[in-house]
């Protein structure tokens, strides 16, 4: 090979501009023909897309030998790649990041309908020369991609608990990326979908929001524990109003009304999933989108890939931490008059307000329980400490479940400005602040919402 590597040209994979591909078949013939994409695999193989049944794949099958030839769009720099096929994977990571992004280039083209994966192709690199031309272009001034992730994560280095790390995840994405638009959701164990507990950039916080694993970028970032990008938006990967059709069918989520929106743009053109992962186990996504198209390059996928692994190390580090308790702070209960009924449907964990759906799952049996001690004893502060061994909550064994569910619970509270609200009362607690009218009704798992 020559002394040009691949990693150099990874600009030139992006698919902005449509790769040339030539085979032979057993005689000799050559044929040429476009390819949808070149994805970068590692420092020696690339995979190419495998879309139809057509005269270039019986070549490739027949001989195991493919030139191809990339274009970088920035400085129209032409390479030459000559390529040994080794096998085609029709499942796993790889083929769902291709699948992403040969999604985003069909719907660029107008062939979302026409562009299905049908296998990812993977070649070794047996050679790559430069095409003689022209001077290259100038390559545009680019954001300091090492820089930014090193200020994010001296940032998540000073966080002292869950909370102020999450916050400071997002806030980092749009100081030091120049991403306005991100969202932090953790995984809910046991089951295979994620909740948002942080974001930026949109009206709402969109707390509690839900995404099922296989679900747009998110959730397939989170089933294969891979980032997933898209430079051109698609139907396949867009998000709804509320969560897909996908999560409802798999009976992740419930009915329509025990749906909080997903706080997404209405129109992005890019998207970008890292999964946060810890002795590989995924905890969660770090998402960001831009209305700008091809926002994303492999770059900036492998700065964001470093921060999201060291918030993983971070809240990691945070749980293993003991929670020191402080004395109670009084808090200002805020009390009114109003009488409310707070409903709960044991099936699902899901709390109502009147009629007005709140929260479900773990953070919903939390609320339920606070709120039911309160009316049996009048109690309203409470510790971590006696939460994470209440028998009554079944938490998973993930320390992290109990803190972050707090947070998402506080936000709801907050975002939707209810009767009831929940405030910290010191290191490790948290203190109820509830109507005097209030009225708890345990519903029967046929009850109607």
């Amino acid at each position: 090979m020559s002394g040009i590597c691949i990693d150099q040209l990874r600009a030139s994979l992006e698919g902005v501009v449509a790769s040339v591909m030539a085979t032979c078949d057993a005689n000799g013939v050559p044929n040429v023909s476009m390819i949808s994409q070149v994805h970068y695999v590692d420092t020696e193989r690339v995979a190419l897309s495998y879309q139809f049944f057509n005269k270039t794949r019986r070549n490739l099958l027949a001989t195991r030998r493919a030139t191809v030839q990339i274009t970088d769009p920035q400085t129209y720099q032409h390479h030459r790649l000559e390529l040994e096929y080794l096998e085609t994977r029709t499942t796993g990571p790889l083929f769902e990041r291709m699948k992403a992004q040969l999604a985003g280039i069909a719907s660029h083209h107008g062939m979302e309908d026409v562009f299905r994966l049908l296998g990812a192709d993977i070649f070794r690199i047996v050679s790559i020369e430069a095409v003689p031309g022209l001077p290259p272009a100038a390559r545009p001034a680019s954001r300091p991609l090492l820089a930014a992730a090193r200020r994010s994560c001296a940032a998540l280095d000073a966080c002292t608990d869950l909370e102020d790390l999450l916050d400071t995840a997002t806030l980092g994405l749009e100081r030091d990326f120049g991403i306005a638009h991100s969202i932090l959701l953790l995984v809910e164990e046991g089951e295979e979908r994620l909740y948002a507990v942080a974001s930026r950039g949109y009206p709402t916080s969109g707390a509690g929001a839900e995404v099922a694993f296989g679900e747009g970028v998110i959730g397939v970032a989170a089933r294969e524990a891979v980032p997933i990008r898209i430079g051109h938006m698609t139907r396949e990967y867009r998000y709804g109003a509320a969560i897909g059709s996908m999560a409802r069918r798999a009976g992740i989520v419930a009915e329509a009304q025990r749906i909080i929106p997903f706080p997404g743009l209405v129109a992005p053109r890019s998207q970008i999933a890292l999964p946060i992962v810890v002795s590989g186990r995924v905890l969660g996504v770090l998402f960001g989108e831009s209305e700008v198209m091809m926002c994303f390059s492999y770059d900036e996928e492998d700065a964001l890939a470093l921060v999201a692994s060291h918030l993983g190390a971070r809240m990691a580090l945070l749980r293993q931490d003991p929670v020191e308790e402080d004395d109670a702070v009084p808090v200002a209960t805020g009390l009114r008059e109003k009488a409310v009924r707070v409903r709960h449907f044991p099936f699902d964990q899901s709390v109502f307000l009147d009629n007005d759906y709140l929260i479900k799952g773990v953070a919903g049996a939390i609320l339920w329980r606070l709120l039911s001690v309160h009316a049996e004893t009048g109690r309203t502060d409470f510790s971590l400490r006696e939460l994470r061994v209440d028998p009554a909550l079944r938490l998973p064994a993930h320390a992290d479940n109990l803190d972050a569910r707090l947070i998402l619970l506080r936000r709801r509270l907050e975002e939707r400005k209810a009767c009831i609200q929940l405030q910290k009362s010191g290191r490790g607690r948290v203190s109820l602040s509830v109507p005097k009218g209030l009225t708890l009704e345990e519903a029967g798992a046929s009850d109607p919402a």
